[in-house]
């Protein structure tokens, strides 16, 4: 049941995501990735609300858990979780490891992009 909550949520996260992205770029133009940079930024803040009403009410089934923050919230932007991520280790004292994870994580995930885009250009 629950594989089936995160697919559902997923799916509709990632629906929302493209109906941004789609409006984003009809009302403001494509020079910039606005979609993309509001979905971060609204995804981040939906899952801090969720996460703090969650810690301090905790009044939440697992399901509706994983429903909300890793089926929607995840298929809007893995953004969310990655600032959750952060924001716990550097919560928990862990400044080096969140320093790390952050900055690791971007530039990793971008190199990882372009190796990808070199491997293909190498391959084609």
């Amino acid at each position: 049941m629950s594989y089936l909550l995160v697919f559902v949520g997923g799916g509709l996260g990632a629906t929302l995501r493209h109906l941004v992205n789609l409006a984003c770029a009809r009302w403001i133009g494509a020079g910039f990735p606005w979609g993309t940079f509001l979905i971060n930024i609204s995804g981040s803040l939906a899952m801090g609300l969720v996460a703090g009403y969650l810690a301090f009410k905790g009044e939440a089934s697992q399901p509706w858990r994983l429903f909300v923050t890793t089926g929607i919230l995840g298929g809007y932007t893995t953004f969310s979780a990655f600032s959750l991520d952060a924001a716990l280790l550097y919560e928990r004292g862990a400044l080096g490891l969140a320093a790390l994870y952050v900055l690791g994580s971007v530039v990793l995930s971008i190199a990882g992009l372009f190796g990808g885009l070199a491997l293909v250009r190498q391959f084609s």
